[in-house]
């Protein structure tokens, strides 16, 4: 049976008498806790937080001279007691708790500084499961909700960039908090303790190798509220997990207008994608729209390879998403900048590199840092209606040396690095995936549609408009390699690949009907492959 409501008005304006400091990151918080003192707040805190205080030469009092306790286990219990809990949980203007404070001699709290162990930090520097278990907050996050529930009576500050606001606020309401700014602290307070257990249980079940816990929960911290979502009459904001994988969340935007949510969803896909190729083995560059790529390559350089990106779907690139796989530099840049194109990303950005895209003012340019790890383990989310699903991160990765070659004719060896580079492409474009490659280039891809005869289809018409663009005779089809990210359940859609010029195919296997389809491949003296791996991306 739910609790019953109290039977108590809660006030509007709070007047500040008594605040109570536990923070482990001090940024700001002496700041705050002089302004407190000037304005005749008494000051009380914890451990390592009394004493920075102390150390900044205001007054305070411990909180174990208050309970008349000393911090005990190490600091795992300084906080859990009755003379703190029930200031903070108390209702004041409830007759029973008021006469129950005086009992017990227990003063109530006005404010609570509160953040907690940097867990989310600790599982990034360290696997050490003693030393992450041990930097699991319990007293600071029980204070936190303490705090928020009972924000009827008292502000809950859990984020050093609401300090200012607190300190105006008293300005504005002489020196009282009005009871819907405590409900804006105390939503946000409830969030990050949300987030914080997320975190806790997010990596006790990686921890345990349970891929299915029983409860499963998401948190984020905001990056940012987004002008829109996909379309203009969805709200949308991006929120960042605290994972440290390089990519769009963690990059640092140089230039150019925010990031609508397209952008983001389309970055973090164009990088995901060129991490797939080693920058110690060649340049890489690959071109995005609507989180599709419209042209992938390498090249002896970032320039060529940009070059030979753009010129598998140059009407598709405009507008697109660039994405490197070394730092941008003043060559590639001219190149980039040469069409309209809304994001470029890379691992870093040389000085004229800069100095050239901030020609063109509404360009973002984002560093990210480094490089995703395409076989890293993780996990990505989903939502469904009523519910959301979970799924480890696609880190499958195929080499030449895992290929079973499955018909008469051997590929070459040229036609082998082509089918390795076709399929990691193939792995992040939206099925049914049909991708041409040759020399290390996209020629031509087709994605999403039902059918994977019409993937095969579209690519291949793509391939033929491509040439034509760059005004060559014959189609960048003929003499290619083709990719699918799943099997051909049956041969037609191998026997459009082959009609297109394709001499090679790389595919999964696995289908009933595979002997009908290497039979295909052999009449039509294709060379073709299994990985025994499938790239289904919706």
């Amino acid at each position: 049976m739910a609790v019953p409501p109290p039977k108590v008005d809660l006030p509007d304006l709070v007047p500040m008498k008594r605040a109570l400091f536990s923070v482990f990151d001090t940024t700001g918080a002496l700041d705050l806790a002089r302004a407190l003192h000037e304005r005749g707040v008494k000051l009380f805190g914890t451990g390592s937080t009394a004493k920075a205080i102390v150390s900044a030469g205001l007054p305070v009092i411990n909180i174990a001279d208050l309970i008349g306790f000393p911090e005990i286990l190490g600091g795992r219990v300084k906080t859990l007691h009755p003379k703190v809990h029930g200031g903070l949980l108390a209702l004041r203007n409830d007759p029973v708790h008021a006469a129950e404070l005086i009992e017990h001699g227990i003063e109530p709290f006005d404010l609570v500084v509160s953040n907690l162990y940097p867990f989310e930090k600790t599982i990034a520097a360290t696997t050490d499961f003693a030393h992450i278990v041990e930097n699991i907050d319990i007293g600071g996050p029980a204070m936190t909700r303490a705090a928020a529930k009972n924000h009827g009576f008292v502000a809950i500050l859990v984020d050093p960039a609401d300090y200012g606001a607190l300190l105006e606020t008293l300005v504005a309401h002489d020196g009282a908090t009005p009871l819907a700014y405590r409900k804006r602290l105390a939503a946000k307070a409830f969030a990050r303790t949300a987030a914080y257990d997320a975190a806790v249980s997010t990596w006790f079940a990686a921890a345990l190798d349970e891929p299915a816990p029983a409860w499963r929960s998401l948190g984020g911290k905001l990056a940012e509220t987004l002008r829109y979502g996909e379309n203009p009459h969805q709200r949308a904001a991006f929120y960042v997990t605290g994972e440290q994988r390089p990519g769009v969340a963690t990059a640092r935007q140089l230039q150019g207008k925010q990031l609508s949510y397209n952008n983001i969803n389309d970055t973090d896909a164009a990088y995901e994608l060129v991490a797939e190729f080693d920058p110690a083995l060649a340049p890489a560059v690959a071109i995005i729209k609507h989180a599709n790529p419209a042209g992938v390559a390498t090249g002896a350089s970032l320039a060529e390879a940009y070059e030979r990106a753009l010129l598998c779907d140059p009407v598709s690139a405009f507008g697109g998403i660039v994405a490197l796989n070394q730092t941008l530099d003043a060559d590639a840049a001219r190149k980039i900048v040469e069409i309209f194109t809304e994001v470029i990303i890379a691992p870093d950005a040389t000085e004229e590199a800069i100095a050239i895209v901030a020609a063109k003012k509404n360009l973002r340019l984002l560093v990210a840092g480094g490089l995703p790890d395409p076989r890293a383990s993780g996990l990505t989310f989903r939502s469904v209606a009523g519910g959301f699903l979970v799924q480890d991160r696609d880190a499958g990765h195929v080499a030449a040396a895992d290929l079973k070659v499955v018909t008469k004719r051997q590929p070459t060896a040229a036609e082998i690095a082509d089918l390795v580079f076709a399929f990691r492409v193939a792995k992040h474009v939206k099925s049914n995936a049909i991708v041409y490659a040759k020399n290390g280039a996209t020629v031509g891809v087709g994605a999403g549609q039902m059918s994977r005869v019409d993937s095969s289809t579209i690519a291949a018409r793509k391939a033929a408009e491509a040439a034509k663009a760059a005004g060559l005779s014959e189609s960048l089809a003929i003499g290619s390699v083709v990719a699918s990210d799943a099997f051909f359940p049956f041969a037609d859609g191998l026997l459009a690949a082959a009609e297109a010029g394709a001499t090679a195919v790389i595919q999964p296997g696995g289908s009933m009907r595979d002997d009908l389809v290497i039979e295909a491949a052999d009449a039509a003296g294709l060379a073709m492959v299994f990985t025994g791996v499938r790239h289904f991306r919706h």
